[in-house]
């Protein structure tokens, strides 16, 4: 019997462990602009302990156990045709390859700042990111960080860490930080931040330069439209969430006004039975949150009821951000659940029983040395 043929558009996060999950059940091609997972989690951790950071977050392909079955090209996706149900892609060596499937995930993900960065990256090109980026800001006796959110939360309490001597300083333009998040998360972070000497500044809206894409860590002054002086600093990390999904390849049909794929509660794409999405570029609320809330073990189970005709389950998505926020600490690594209480990892059980046991053995099932 023909085994069904899924392809897999991106393998970020959630479409690698949609590929993991379906590997033994389908004949699965995915599709990737990165050499491995280069995952767009724990800006502060990259920033300030790249080595680290890599260990766990840029990891090769072959490394994954349940990626064997699996066929991986690294490329950029050129198109699609829906209605021969197949995708057009520009591999790393410039050949064209036409890709027929069963089933389309769209996974593409997001371009947002500097460390996610559109079109196709070699692995030469990660190694010379995550260099410079640390550097620029080893070097900065100053760093500003302007947003509010986990990205901005996380790089201006890791650079304080990290390198107490230089100034950091905090601009936001809201009332408090992490909006999304539960206010207990938000309060326990402020006062991290105020007692490791971070200035913050709420009520600062930046002036973003005509032109200007987040796209680079910045040393000009950054004025305000709220009234404020301009604020100098060495180091200007824009972490503002200018997110843009990666859909260009994709008919503007299957798309709403931002450009984020259009799905259902089942994470199908409406009058295409075939075609998924999941991850930071499906619609499935106003926060897109179904890669935090692992609705890949979901969507990998809606593509085998589809394939059989069985029924579909539905993405039930959660109002808020939970999570962990600002990455593994000397101390250890603080989950905050959605209620905004924190849950500690000690240090000590970090590297064997979170890194090893739950996620490399449990989340990946099996992740080579």
């Amino acid at each position: 019997m023909t085994r069904p043929r899924v392809v897999i558009a991106g393998l970020g996060d959630s479409g690698l462990l949609t590929a993991i999950h379906l590997s033994r059940h389908a004949d699965v091609v995915g599709i990737s602009t990165r050499p491995g997972l280069v995952s767009g989690k724990e800006l502060g951790t990259r920033l300030t302990q790249p080595d680290e950071w890599a260990r766990d977050n840029w990891i090769a392909f072959d490394r994954y156990r349940r990626l064997d079955r699996v066929r991986t090209i690294h490329g950029t996706l050129a198109g699609v045709d829906l209605a021969g149900r197949c995708v057009q892609v520009v591999a790393a060596d410039g050949s064209a390859l036409d890709e027929p499937y069963d089933v389309l995930v769209i996974s593409t993900g997001v371009t947002n700042g500097f460390w996610r960065p559109p079109g196709l990256v070699s692995a030469h090109e990660v190694a010379a990111s995550l260099a410079s980026d640390h550097a620029r800001l080893a070097s900065a006796s100053s760093i500003a960080v302007i947003g509010g959110g986990p990205a901005a939360v996380s790089s201006a309490l890791n650079a304080a860490v990290t390198w107490p001597r230089s100034r950091v300083d905090l601009f936001f333009p809201g009332d408090r930080l992490l909006p999304h998040h539960h206010p207990r998360a938000a309060r326990t972070l402020l006062r991290r931040l105020t007692e490791l000497g971070v200035g913050v500044h709420p009520g600062h809206r930046a002036v973003v330069p005509q032109g200007f894409d987040c796209d680079r860590i910045t040393g000009e002054p950054v004025a305000w439209s709220t009234g404020q002086s301009p604020h100098s600093a060495d180091a200007v990390l824009w972490t503002i969430g200018r997110v843009r999904p990666n859909t260009s390849w994709l008919p503007p049909a299957l798309l709403d006004e931002q450009g984020f794929v259009v799905v259902d509660p089942s994470l199908r794409v409406p009058g295409h039975p075939g075609v998924f999405a999941v991850g930071d570029v499906a619609a499935t609320d106003p926060l897109r949150t179904s890669a935090r809330n692992r609705a890949d073990t979901l969507l990998a189970r809606n593509i085998r009821a589809s394939l059989k005709g069985g029924r579909l389950r539905d993405y039930k998505p959660r109002r808020g951000q939970w999570g962990s926020v600002v990455g593994v600490q000397p101390n250890g690594l603080e989950v905050f659940a959605p209620n905004g209480r924190a849950y500690r990892f000690p240090a000590w059980t970090i590297r064997g029983l979170l890194q090893g046991l739950i996620v490399r053995r449990g989340m990946y099932r099996g992740v080579r040395d």
